[in-house]
């Protein structure tokens, strides 16, 4: 066999492609394993199973690799049953590529299983327990379960991204034509000559990104509005999706116990949500005078394109899943802005303040109109935007704060602007 694993540079890789099993003292986890870097939810290519090695610290603290190698008798009774296992009780099967490199010890050798990620979302039966998902968090391998398995079957195509799908209970009724009529209209898909009645069907799109606003039931043949349609679109949006709400709050101070200025409880369609949600937040942009500083006299305390950028982002990139609001609470320092929703796999904080993020495709459907209706940039750009204008008003940097049920944007007013006199 040819040898091509070079287990040095493996060591020298992001652990998140390599599982080291010293001993395979459970070749369930194997299997596990490789059915995790199939379904590929972090999105690095597949990775790499090696059995009879480890990594360890040298004297100094450095990571160095351990070599110990498997017999030829156990060798082959971990790759037949590996192989026979992936074969058997992994859905779809797997046939993962199998490499034995050399080592010192003439008696024994390394095994690698090399697997590749593949378009489909695999189970995996371990011993007398059900098919379960795995996947790769960090250096772990886990059960996919809730939103994670929902990320991972809309990312394979085994379920439609929840925008995407029929909105249980609404029906065509429940769309508002005037609201449809005039979106289409600003977005230039409608004119007087063209209704829009002929969007509210299950086989014409508005677009090769998004499907028809409805979809036909199998069984029953009934049109439902997909989901991004009754956000969009909806007579009464709350009754079908209750987590479709956005609060506002101003408190005077610098934290809740200070006094209240203003409270706005938005529950309408999206689009009529921002349309007084923005106005409201952007108000924070003021600009304020100290004479005090002949040099620059006047500052900006938040740049307005920041928040709006930032707004738009929590409507099109919350999870509407979750009943939880989407609220943005201004403070005398700073604009917070929660959304709900864990972050997308592979996305830190650290990428969102840093403007690497790619593009997030939690919503693609809504987040298509909002872009075309202008409130948000163009793919990818709108990070870039708000650290951008950010700075060069003279602001801090965005800051961002991740945990299993939302994401939290803090914008930081000018550090002039808490004790400069408007």
């Amino acid at each position: 066999m040819t040898q091509w694993i070079d287990l040095a540079e493996l060591s020298r890789r992001e652990n998140e492609q390599t599982e080291w099993k010293e001993n395979v003292a459970d070749v369930d986890d194997v299997v596990a394993t490789l059915a995790a870097f199939a379904n590929d939810l972090q999105n690095l290519g597949g990775g790499y199973v090696v059995c009879g090695a480890k990594e360890e610290k040298d004297a100094q603290g450095f990571p160095r690799l351990l070599r110990v190698g498997l017999t030829a008798l156990r060798l082959k009774e971990v790759e037949s049953q590996v192989l026979a296992r992936c074969r058997d009780r992994v859905s779809p099967p797997l046939t993962p590529l199998v490499e034995e490199v050399p080592i010192e010890h003439e008696d024994r050798r390394i095994l690698v299983f090399i697997q590749p990620a593949t378009g489909a979302a695999h189970t995996f039966r371990r011993g007398n327990e059900g098919a379960k998902h795995f996947v790769r968090v960090s250096r772990s391998t886990l059960e996919a379960r809730n939103g994670t398995l929902r990320d991972l079957l809309a990312r394979k195509g085994a379920i439609e991204p929840w925008d995407r799908r029929p909105c249980a209970g609404a029906t065509e009724a429940d769309l508002d034509l005037l609201t449809l009529r005039d979106t289409l209209h600003r977005i230039g898909l409608v004119n007087a000559e063209t209704p829009p009645e002929r969007f509210v069907s299950d086989k014409v799109s508005v677009s090769a990104f998004v499907p028809p606003l409805l979809a036909r039931e199998t069984l029953t043949g009934v049109l439902r509005p997909r989901h991004f349609a009754m956000l969009l679109f909806g007579r009464n949006p709350q009754h079908f999706i209750p987590g479709a709400v956005s609060f506002f709050s101003k408190y005077e101070g610098l934290d809740r116990a200070a006094l209240k200025g203003q409270r706005l409880e938005l529950a309408s369609t999206l689009i009529d949500q921002m349309r007084l949600l923005l106005p409201a937040v952007e108000a924070e942009a003021q600009t304020l005078f100290d004479k005090d500083d002949p040099l620059r006299p006047s500052i900006l305390k938040y740049p307005v394109r920041a928040i709006r950028e930032a707004v738009v982002n929590a409507f099109a990139h919350r999870d509407y899943e979750l009943p939880d609001p989407l609220r943005v609470t201004a403070f005398r320092d700073r604009i917070e802005i929660s959304s709900p929703g864990a972050l997308a796999f592979g996305v830190e904080p650290g990428d969102l303040s840093a403007a690497t993020a790619g593009p997030l495709w939690r919503n693609q459907s809504l987040a298509w109109f909002l872009t075309r209706l202008g409130y948000a940039e163009g793919e990818g750009q709108g990070l870039k935007t708000i650290q951008t204008t950010l700075r060069d008003a003279g602001c801090p940097p965005a800051q961002y704060e991740a945990s299993p049920v939302r994401v939290l944007c803090t914008l930081w007013a000018h550090p002039r602007a808490t004790g400069v006199k408007s």
